[in-house]
């Protein structure tokens, strides 16, 4: 059995949510999802006898990318996990790269769910840019901390471990994941490319197979 952590990316409404999702309607307090756009997924993987970590991230506006980090480590920490699929979807690339840079050790394998993967001393808004896309100019990205924040880690660690880069054909970031899936073709070996007929939520639209493909990275070695 593995342990399972998973990172939502920026805190999608639920107005957004419901909009696309082929399960009930999700409503909330402060009408945002969270870490509940996992509760599909979590809920088949479990169903599978794995434990499930999920923690809903601190506010983008309160915290920056390395208080993200620090959040994701102490639930890991806290709850024991080891062997651990470590996945992150959109802007949580930043996040599990970080994660795994402090506790390689606990990973089995990096999962980057249509998730910016940067070069090391990049930001999530210098991985758009780059892409070619001026960042001020995609609806609802704000400056906020966790996204101008640059990321310094080890790219050879990170380059040690296994690790699945999973691509949302109908992704309204194209931008970063072309970007990234250009490096991992350019790049070193340790990466499996899995796609998804999908928008930027599969987890929306898609848990049964998304859930399929998470538990198939519990077999890597």
């Amino acid at each position: 059995m593995a342990d399972y952590v998973l990172v939502h990316g920026g805190d999608v409404s639920t107005e957004t949510w419901n909009k696309i999702t082929k399960g009930s309607p999700v409503h909330t307090e402060n009408n945002r999802m969270g870490c509940l756009v996992w509760e599909s997924v979590a809920r088949l993987l479990r169903a599978q006898g794995h434990r499930v970590c999920a923690p809903t991230l601190k506010n983008a506006r309160d915290c920056d990318l390395a208080g993200h980090i620090e959040q994701i480590c102490t639930a890991i920490l806290s709850n024991g996990l080891r062997d651990i699929i470590l996945t992150g979807h959109s802007c949580a690339g930043m996040v599990i790269t970080g994660v795994a840079d402090r506790m390689p050790e606990r990973v089995r394998c990096l999962v980057y769910l249509d998730a910016a993967f940067p070069d090391p001393g990049q930001s999530l808004f210098d991985m758009i840019a780059e892409g070619g896309c001026e960042p001020a100019s995609i609806a609802g990205l704000e400056a906020l901390p966790p996204y101008i924040e640059k990321l310094r880690f080890d790219l050879d660690l990170i380059e040690s471990l296994p690790k699945i880069y999973i691509r949302c054909m109908n992704s309204e970031f194209m931008m970063i994941t072309d970007l990234v899936v250009h490096k991992i073709a350019a790049g070193p070996k340790g990466w499996a490319v899995k796609e998804l007929a999908a928008p930027h939520l599969p987890q929306a639209v898609m848990p049964d197979e998304l859930a399929q493909i998470l538990l198939d990275a519990a077999k890597i070695d």
